[in-house]
């Protein structure tokens, strides 16, 4: 391109009469900004993996056309990957056109005006909202009327939508109680730009796309002031804001203005609310609207009978979802395919294949026939039934049925055949869709890695990856993907990087799923710094990062116990603009609960609740285990009933962990109620539901009750594996039984049950307090069984150095592992604070003999060996020089 065309000439006047202005505007032109033709490579080349990030490159250009100066401004933040390209083209295109001086004009000036001729040039919608929010840079009160007098021009060109698109923006920056001042400053005035009816319309959806519900209301009244009729997709809004934040009797006032003012409500308004109550867990009342429906002239249509379906069957409560499917047949209306879909696939995840399957069978009935997701619903519901012959049937029919099979139906069949090992059906079915057509040359190396990798043989899978690289054959994202999310589920999380580095060296750009699989990998090795800050790059860099990226992170925070790493990555989400769902929601809660701060679990648990998300039983099992655990039985009990209540039956867990309840409190009654109960719901005790009431009696020194419940898990099958002894032989230890206990020690090894460090702790507890004698044969055996100390094998050993009259040798001890760098954990700094305030006070117990004394320390040394042993063995390897 010729310097002519890139650089106008110095001191050129240029003037510009806009259609909707009384006056024309005069602008001098100094110079027209140069753009260097390098700067396209910008933007055909997003996977770019330089350390500058896209948001400097992006501001380095867009910086020129900014009419703000703020040092520092992050002039890209409030713009996503996307929305920058887009500015970025648009403006290179007006400067193409010879538009450069209308850009100039705006540099020099905010300027309302000129702001409206630039968002008309871009042409596209998205390119004009961007470059709005890529321009309000400045929420000043000047800026804000400025961008409120661009809405009305643009209302006045008939730019609606544009006008709507300013205003939410705006809103969405200035914040509701602003927003008041906006509206009135908009209605002074508007008459010169445009109607009531086009003001109130723009302004009601601008409330609306900020999601703020009693501003929108405002409106609403306003516009009944001055006789102006609302949209029936504007009150659908309405409806769903409402019902989210649990407003409902707004939602009943709401109804009932639009039957006496209009518009009149019709089968859409009614759905939206139908469907919002069922996502509340209010399935009946919505079911109640299907009559108050009809007397409005709005008879249900199959999408009404289909939400509450799928609402019923969501809960789990197929029978209702049944009586719903027979109610719409008597009413006339006939079900279609995704009404007996939504039945099938829910009773398929109850395991219940034989009523699917009986359903199936039955549409043809009413003149359907199956289709490709009715048939990949039943062979999914039969792979988690472990039924794979069924399967292989049904793919054969489907195909007689002359059925061509969809990307799902790949996945669940490759998926399923080669969890169970059938290679031979995995390499059939790889044959039949490639020969069929249904693939492509690539998605067969794509498959092939995805099955190295569901085989486990995941370095087979990198040599193949690289292989297929090296003879330039072209591999997509998938297969990389497969690699990196089966590295990072290892805990391999180098070789997850490794992956991604040859990814990245071939160009190819990472999807959404390869981040979360990367933090996967960091956070399972507890690498949070390091996770947080690849998160950072990867959303500098504009690669897509959705919630399961935050969540995985999220949950590697509260794993790791660190709760302000947690607290600062949720407000982080939000800020960001990525809002929980129900998978997020349950994570924090599930965390918040562990950590022991249930106000908070349970504030996010209503927040999720107002937000519309459906606690599911793994949100109610962690805050119900939370409220157990620190001995709030009672609102543990509540939540179990409001658990059923909203339709989700308890399972095995949330039995367990009420049945563990009880058991601390030494109601075993009460435990064995609920355990009578289980049967009734039709769940199985498992081997954790009886560990849990032998330990409950053992805890009330009850070893009849315990007996008789161990014989109760034999007789259901059960065999006691480690936990089942442990408890034994502490309950043995706890009433003084020694010889009891060392016998449960002998009969665990005579049946094959490894001991574990609980095992050898809670003996080491009996060798402590037994007599002298036989303490030191009990020890002989504990240290043929190759016993592995940990720091709660220190705690009872410096306890009962305390215990026995001793302080002094508890501090000596203390200081020793200290010096090797020993981790102590806060109940060993209780003990040795016990033991200083006690040798401080010079108290004088019962001193242990010369003999005990010494036996104590053996064992002690025997402990703090062990460890210097790891500790000097860690120093060594990582000790370049002995390499």
């Amino acid at each position: 391109m010729s310097a002519k065309v890139l650089r106008l000439g110095d001191f050129l006047k240029v003037r510009y009469c806009f259609p909707f202005l009384a006056h024309s505007q005069t602008f001098s032109l100094l110079s027209v900004i140069y753009i260097p033709k390098t700067l396209n490579l910008l933007f055909i080349q997003p996977h770019s993996y330089s350390s500058q990030s896209s948001n400097s490159k992006y501001s380095d250009y867009l910086h020129q056309f900014s009419p703000f100066n703020f040092p520092n401004y992050d002039y890209l933040g409030s713009l996503n990957s996307n929305e920058r390209r887009l500015v970025v083209v648009g403006l290179s295109k007006l400067i193409k056109q010879q538009q450069g001086y209308i850009l100039k004009g705006f540099y020099r000036n905010f300027c309302p005006y000129l702001l409206v001729k630039i968002m008309t040039l871009l042409k596209s919608r998205k390119s004009a909202c961007a470059f709005f929010k890529f321009a309000f840079q400045n929420d000043s009160d000047t800026t804000v009327k400025s961008c409120c007098l661009a809405a009305h021009l643009l209302a006045a060109e008939n730019l609606q939508l544009l006008a709507q698109d300013v205003i939410s923006w705006i809103i969405l920056r200035i914040g509701a109680s602003r927003s008041r001042e906006l509206v009135e400053f908009m209605w002074a005035n508007h008459h010169e730009y445009e109607s009531d009816f086009s003001l109130l319309y723009t302004l009601m959806w601008g409330f609306l796309h900020s999601q703020m519900v009693y501003e929108a209301l405002e409106i609403l009244d306003r516009m009944r002031e001055v006789g102006v009729t609302p949209s029936s997709s504007a009150m659908t809004i309405l409806f769903r804001l409402l019902l989210r934040v649990g407003d409902y009797g707004s939602v009943w006032k709401l109804l009932r203005g639009m039957i006496r003012e209009g518009p009149r409500p019709c089968n859409f308004n009614f759905n939206v609310i139908i469907l919002c109550f069922c996502q509340k867990g209010y399935v009946r009342i919505g079911e109640s609207l299907l009559y108050v429906m009809q007397k409005f002239s709005c008879q249900p249509d199959v999408y009404t009978y289909n939400i509450l379906i799928s609402g019923y069957c969501t809960r789990g409560r197929t029978s209702d979802a049944l009586g719903v499917v027979h109610l719409m047949i008597k009413n006339g209306c006939k079900p279609s395919l995704v009404t007996f879909n939504i039945v099938i696939n829910a009773f398929s995840k109850q395991g219940n294949m034989e009523e699917a399957r009986k359903i199936f069978e039955g549409i043809q009935e009413v003149g359907l026939s199956p289709n490709v997701e009715m048939y990949n619903t039943l062979m999914n519901g039969y792979f988690k039934a472990s039924d794979v012959d069924q399967v292989n049937i049904l793919y054969e029919e489907m195909r007689n049925r002359g059925l061509a099979p969809d990307g799902s139906t790949f996945n669940i069949l490759f998926a399923g055949h080669c969890k169970y090992g059938r290679e031979e059906d995995s390499h059939r079915l790889l044959r039949d869709l490639s020969y069929l057509g249904f693939l492509p040359d690539c998605s067969l190396y794509d498959i092939t890695v995805a099955g190295l990798c569901w085989a486990g043989r995941l370095g087979e899978a990198m040599e193949f990856l690289e292989d297929m690289l090296e003879k330039g054959i072209p591999l997509s994202v998938i297969a990389f993907n497969s690699v990196i999310a089966a590295y990072s589920r290892a805990g391999l999380e180098e070789n997850a990087n490794r992956a991604y580095k040859v990814m990245a060296m071939f160009g190819l750009v990472p999807s959404s799923s390869t981040c979360s699989s990367l933090l996967l990998g960091l956070s399972k090795n507890g690498r949070l710094q390091e996770a947080r800050g690849l998160l950072h790059m990867m959303i500098e860099k504009g690669f897509p990062i959705n919630k399961v990226a935050f969540t995985v992170l999220l949950d590697g925070y509260f794993k790791a116990g660190d709760i302000t790493g947690a607290h600062s990555l949720w407000h982080e989400m939000e800020a960001r603009g990525i809002y929980p769902d129900a998978v997020a929601f349950s994570a924090f809660i599930d965390g918040l609960s562990k950590a022991g701060l249930l106000e908070e679990a349970y504030d996010a648990f209503l927040d999720m609740s107002r937000k519309g998300f459906v606690a599911n039983n793994f949100t109610y099992n962690s805050l119900i285990h939370g409220f157990c655990k620190c001995g709030k039985l009672h609102e543990a009990l509540k939540l179990e009933r409001e658990m059923r209540q909203k339709g989700l039956l308890p399972d095995i867990f949330t039995i367990n962990i009420i049945i563990n309840g009880f058991c601390k409190e030494g109601r075993m009654k009460a435990a064995i109620d609920v355990f009578t109960d289980m049967h009734r719901i039709g769940l199985t005790p498992d081997i954790v539901t009886y560990n849990t009431l032998i330990g409950g009696y053992c805890k009330v020194f009850d070893m009849v009750g315990a007996d008789e419940f161990l014989n109760k898990m034999y007789a259901s099958g059960w065999d006691p594996d480690i936990t089942s002894y442990n408890i034994y032989i502490h309950g043995f230890y706890s009433t003084r039984k020694t010889s009891q206990a060392v016998m449960m020690l002998d009969n665990l090894i005579a049946v094959g049950v490894f001991p574990d460090t609980v095992t050898y702790n809670t003996m080491l507890n009996v060798v402590c307090t037994d007599i002298l004698d036989r303490a030191m044969i009990l020890t002989a055996k504990l240290l043929k069984m190759a016993f592995v100390p940990n720091v709660v094998t220190t705690n009872l050993l410096l306890s009962h150095f305390c215990k026995q009259g001793m302080p002094e040798k508890t501090l000596l001890w203390g200081q020793k592992l200290s010096e090797i760098s020993f981790t102590f954990d806060k109940v060993s700094y209780k003990i040795m604070e016990k033991a200083y305030i006690k040798v401080q006070n010079k108290v004088k117990p019962l001193r242990a003999t010369s003999a005990k004394s010494l036996f104590l320390d053996s064992l002690m040394y025997i402990t703090y060996d062990y460890f210097r042993r790891i500790s000097t063995n860690g120093k060594t390897s990582q000790d370049p020089q002995t390499n």
